[in-house]
């Protein structure tokens, strides 16, 4: 996972950010991007890899590893700003808010995905990043644990929907408390199962 890292190293450019984002797909909530520069010769002593394939422990204690020795930054984008510009835009301005917020700023952007953010920096965009880039992986380490922890917060303010179990992902325990409860104010109203069930209720 680190051969993108060291070609660039090879380079000699050694400020190199790592970035990927949490919670694209769910009906409810934010979408989290984070950008993680891991220092030049660290390696951890963590399991580090795709957020999805660990499990909360594992996830949390790479979390804690990262955030405890790398330069890091995450920014959220609320479900009334993905509701106004859709999700695939909100989710490239949560990355270019990550990214330009690091503090020294990167010589290279590593970015999940096939798109690139608007942002000043040179970059290099990675098909399955996560599985492929060590920086990617800390990113989406970073930005799943950050919006996990979110949507537990909103668990206690909305808990007939638990989300603290399915983080706002369309499950079928999600969808039932939606038909029986209706949308609550962090559901995204443009998904489909909240559009249409907005469409039926009127």
């Amino acid at each position: 996972m680190w051969k993108f890292e060291q070609d660039l190293v090879n380079k000699g450019i050694t400020l190199i950010a790592g970035v990927d984002e949490a919670g694209r797909g769910p009906l409810a909530g934010p979408v989290v991007a984070a950008a993680v520069i891991i220092p030049p010769h660290y390696r951890f002593k963590t399991k580090i890899a795709d957020s999805k394939k660990l499990s909360p422990k594992m996830r949390d204690a790479a979390f804690d590893e990262i955030t405890g020795n790398c330069l890091y930054r995450y920014f959220l984008i609320g479900e009334k700003r993905i509701d106004k510009d859709n999700i695939l835009n909100a989710t490239l301005l949560a990355m270019k808010e990550a990214v330009e917020r690091l503090i020294p700023k990167p010589e290279w952007v590593l970015i999940d995905g096939p798109h690139k953010p608007d942002i000043s920096f040179p970059c290099t965009t990675i098909i399955d990043g996560d599985n492929l880039s060590v920086s990617i992986a800390c990113a989406s380490i970073v930005a799943k644990v950050v919006r996990d922890r979110r949507m537990r917060e909103y668990d206690s303010l909305y808990p007939e929907y638990g989300f603290a179990g399915h983080k706002g992902y369309g499950t079928r325990a999600h969808l039932e408390a939606i038909v029986k409860h209706g949308p609550c104010p962090i559901h995204r109203k443009s998904f489909y199962p909240i559009k249409r069930l907005l469409k039926n209720a009127d």
